[in-house]
């Protein structure tokens, strides 16, 4: 069963971590338009503290995420 992480409880570079690989994976879509690390890492990290989008740990195969929250 999946658990959600507060962003609040990971140390800034961990969080910086899981940011920079759900940025880095292949197939994250950000549109027509290029954005920089900095750029997209800002833009991920306001999604995070807006509610928009929340840090998943898989503990069966203990993968971390980020997703998309559900209106």
């Amino acid at each position: 069963m999946p658990v959600l992480i507060p962003m609040d409880q990971l140390s800034p570079p961990a969080l910086l971590g899981v940011i920079d690989a759900f940025i880095l994976r292949e197939g994250t879509d950000y549109g027509q338009t290029d954005y920089s690390l900095e750029e997209k890492r800002s833009k991920v990290l306001a999604q995070l503290q807006s509610g928009e989008a929340r840090i998943v740990y898989h503990p069966e195969n203990e993968h971390i995420d980020i997703t998309l929250t559900k209106d």
